[in-house]
């Protein structure tokens, strides 16, 4: 019933594929227009206004290796790397 599209980005003029997928997707929901932006300036537009976290840099309690945290670490608790702390989570 749908076939892929090609389109051109209004914001950065690159061309970009509204498949058939995404066709039937705008559909169920009802949007009358076509996407009028590719995929990166859509995520870019919608992202303008989130504000950015500071990351810091810290040192995993379990296996040493860097880690980077979206808090400051104080020296009264540990931290783990990502890979650390989904172990332990996986261990309760």
């Amino acid at each position: 019933m749908y076939e892929d599209k090609t389109l051109k980005c209004k914001e950065c003029g690159n061309e970009f594929v509204f498949t058939a997928g995404e066709q039937e997707f705008y559909a169920e929901k009802g949007f009358q227009n076509e996407p009028q932006r590719c995929k990166a300036c859509r995520d870019k537009r919608k992202n303008v206004n989130k504000e950015q976290r500071e990351m810091f840099t810290t040192v995993c309690a379990n296996c040493g290796k860097e880690a980077k945290v979206p808090f400051q670490p104080s020296n009264d608790r540990p931290v783990y790397c990502s890979e650390c702390f989904a172990a332990m989570k996986e261990e309760q």
